[in-house]
């Protein structure tokens, strides 16, 4: 148990690290009184452009990828049958720490990179590379990220039960300790996509209603009206 709240904690705190919102400030804005609201890849996309989505993106990924390859490292070890349990608690931490950090009220992102970055942690490559065409050919298709990020986080839990019941993953089904972790695991899995839903749940009810934003058609505005935008904001 200990081991699992260290991982949790460890993990919530390197989700601190907000890039959207650290970006926005070093242009002089906080991104989360533009757009949609939230720190993300994709809301720093549609204010601040190309380059701002891929620092973002990178940043919020990482955060997630290092702490659960660290994990990775020091229990592989040490829990051989068990190990992927861990990685998971530390990636749900970052995401937790990426949604609700608690230095900017617990208003952050949606956690769908920080997502993608332990699903890279747990480094097997059919379903990085399954769930990555999944995400590109329903966005390229559709042109909704939001909807490309529900089938991604949908598809992981999906493949992930799949590999864990297949022996594909580090657990042994036959022992009752490492079939206990892999449930477990199951679970933790089931929240990612739960969290990832619920923070997507306006962007469902524009989905069905056909008024979801489509990636590429709110132009970028200047660093200028933006911050003329948000010294609008703060004075109402």
């Amino acid at each position: 148990m200990a081991a699992r709240i260290i991982c949790l904690l460890a993990g919530y705190m390197c989700g601190l690290l907000e890039t959207g919102y650290l970006y926005g400030k070093m242009n002089g804005i906080d991104i989360r009184k533009h757009g949609s609201g939230n720190s993300g890849t994709t809301n720093a996309l549609r204010v601040l452009g190309k380059k701002a989505g891929l620092v973002v993106f990178l940043g919020d990924f990482l955060k997630a990828f290092i702490p659960c390859i660290v994990v990775r490292l020091i229990m592989k070890d040490m829990a051989p049958d068990t190990y992927l349990l861990y990685v998971l608690y530390s990636g749900f931490g970052v995401v937790l720490g990426h949604n609700f950090p608690f230095y900017l009220k617990f208003k952050g992102g949606k956690g769908i990179a920080a997502t993608a970055g332990t699903i890279a942690g747990l480094l097997d490559p059919v379903m990085i590379v399954t769930l990555l065409i999944l995400f590109v050919v329903v966005v390229a298709i559709t042109r909704y990220v939001s909807l490309g990020s529900i089938l991604l986080m949908l598809g992981f839990v999906a493949e992930y039960i799949v590999f864990a019941f297949n022996g594909r993953f580090c657990f042994d089904i036959n022992n009752a300790n490492s079939r206990n972790a892999m449930y477990e695991s199951i679970v933790i899995a089931v929240l990612f996509a739960f969290l990832a839903i619920y923070r997507h749940k306006a962007n469902i009810v524009r989905l069905v209603k056909h008024e979801e934003s489509k990636i590429g058609e709110k132009k970028k505005e200047s660093i200028e009206e933006l911050r003329a935008e948000e010294e609008a904001f703060e004075e109402e």
